[in-house]
């Protein structure tokens, strides 16, 4: 039996709905993704640590869970908002249907909210923290209670998703973990499965996905926590480092961004999402909160070398600053054609490049797949590419 519920914006609105999985009460940052399938993988990606997810497309939990369609290992987002919600899965892949998948993670998952509305007043408005509950329903105290919440400016996320030791990832799954601390050997480390390039990815908050794509392009990955020290990840001599997406407010982070400092110019570098706002901030510029972020499956983008628009999966409240990077080797190589912020960056002497979106399209398209190619033409050669 669904029970009442309602959601207070730090503003004062408030939106009555029902909950249909879990009960009780969170507060959180309020954002919205406008992709029409891959809740699944919305609901397990880290980098939406700390935030309330409301899905733009009105009907959610048609085709129910599976254990493939997973980004990590657990639900991350703090609640689930959605217009209306299936509560008979069809589709022959399904194994447990979207309620029992949240009830078992202990999320609360509410439906009847007006995600149109709600969707409209955090784009005029900006992102809010809100307060969602299923046992007060007074708007001024839940409204209270938003308030108070701590937000996402200024806190370092990355701490809570990243992973506790090092692991291999190999034939499409986590592996055996590693123990990296004091002295080990190398050789071992790299040691089973199958790839051509030795590439460590540093793990802010990973998606499944990316691993299985490098791992299907030829490299050996080894998975280490984000406050793996620069020198341990030079040890293990690497032909080249992922930086992965991640969540909260990337002027946090300021341990990746010293990590991504030291190792710039020793080893070719790939970063996207969160890991993109680490080079930026490295390379001397400065990130800042977007309005409203850019957050689903359909992001339209421009590669400045060629022109070209491919459409991208993104998710992301901050962006980088392009005017506060004064380097002049440092280029900018996309742009989001929606509100025209910084996509991309490159270095003309140094072999490292990023990206804001996720090009392994977990929900989304697979347009930005040539990037991969990019990583491997880098470890290559091991200069800078475009």
């Amino acid at each position: 039996m669904s029970r009442k519920a309602l959601l207070a914006l730090e503003d004062g609105t408030t939106f009555p709905c029902r909950a249909f999985a879990g009960a009780g009460e969170v507060t959180a940052e309020v954002c919205f993704n406008t992709a029409m399938t891959g809740y699944q993988e919305v609901l397990t990606d880290p980098s939406y640590k700390g935030q309330m997810v409301a899905m733009t497309y009105p009907l959610i939990g048609n085709y129910g869970t599976n254990p493939e369609d997973v980004e990590s290992a657990k639900v991350q987002v703090s609640a689930f908002l959605v217009k209306e919600y299936m509560a008979l899965p069809s589709n022959y892949r399904s194994s447990q249907s979207l309620a029992a998948y949240l009830e078992a993670a202990g999320v609360l998952g509410v439906e009847g909210l007006d995600t149109r509305a709600l969707t409209r007043h955090l784009r005029m408005k900006g992102a809010m923290k809100g307060a969602l509950s299923t046992l007060d329903l007074d708007p001024t105290s839940l409204t209270n209670k938003a308030v108070a919440s701590p937000g996402l400016v200024g806190v370092d996320l990355v701490k809570e998703v990243t992973c506790p030791q090092a692991f291999r990832w190999i034939n499409g799954r986590p592996d055996r973990v590693l123990d990296l601390i004091g002295d080990f050997d190398p050789e071992a480390v790299w040691q089973g499965g199958q790839g051509r390039f030795k590439v460590v990815a540093l793990d802010c908050g990973i998606k499944y996905n990316i691993l299985r794509r490098l791992e299907k392009r030829g490299m050996k990955l080894v998975v280490a926590p984000a406050h793996t020290p620069p020198e341990v990840i030079s040890d293990l001599a690497p032909d080249g480092i992922f930086l992965s997406n991640g969540p909260g407010d990337p002027a946090a982070v300021t341990y990746v961004v010293e990590t991504v400092r030291r190792l710039m110019g020793l080893r070719p570098i790939f970063g996207i999402c969160l890991g993109h706002q680490m080079i930026g901030q490295a390379l001397g510029g400065k990130t800042y909160k977007l309005k409203f972020g850019h957050r689903g499956a359909n992001q339209p983008v421009m590669d400045l070398a060629t022109t070209k628009v491919e459409i991208t999966s993104q998710n992301h409240g901050f962006c980088v600053d392009a005017d506060s990077i004064a380097d002049p080797d440092v280029v900018m190589t996309h742009i989001n054609l929606n509100d025209r912020t910084l996509e991309g960056l490159a270095h003309k002497k140094v072999p490292i490049f990023c990206v804001q979106y996720h090009p392994e399209a977990s929900p989304g398209p697979h347009d930005a797949d040539y990037l991969f190619d990019r990583f491997i033409t880098m470890m290559e050669t091991g200069k800078p590419v475009g």
